[in-house]
């Protein structure tokens, strides 16, 4: 499995697209993170030595409705749990008949893969 190294710059940028996607200037932010309005531009930055603690970073989560996966997607190896995260975000977002169809969908490709599995044995 690859082991990347940690990019502070990946993480800043993230933070701040979503800062700005949810409309907040990074005084707004600051004031509602309960940290300096310097302190963010620092981490968002990715420049300095300021990587958020564990509480400013669920507290970033939690202020703009977001996973934390969401916020170091440039970070992580991909891995099972992330692809069944994406799959249900994604139908969680479709209507309820929309829903149906993918369900039908997946229960016919896994009796297929089944039925493939079987004769290959």
């Amino acid at each position: 499995m690859e082991n990347k190294a940690f990019d502070q710059s990946l993480l800043g940028k993230r933070i701040r697209e979503v800062r700005k996607s949810n409309g907040y200037t990074t005084r707004g932010a600051a004031d509602q993170l309960n940290i300096s309005q310097t302190y963010l531009r620092q981490i968002e930055s990715g420049k300095s030595t300021k990587t958020p603690n564990l509480a400013v970073f669920v507290s970033i989560c939690n202020l703009f409705h977001i996973s934390p996966d969401y916020l170091l997607q440039d970070q992580l190896v991909e891995n099972e749990l992330s692809a069944v995260k994406d799959a249900a975000a994604l139908y969680k977002k479709t209507s309820y008949s929309t829903q149906k169809v993918v369900l039908a969908m997946l229960n016919a490709a896994m009796e297929e893969l089944e039925k493939q599995e079987t004769a290959e044995s």
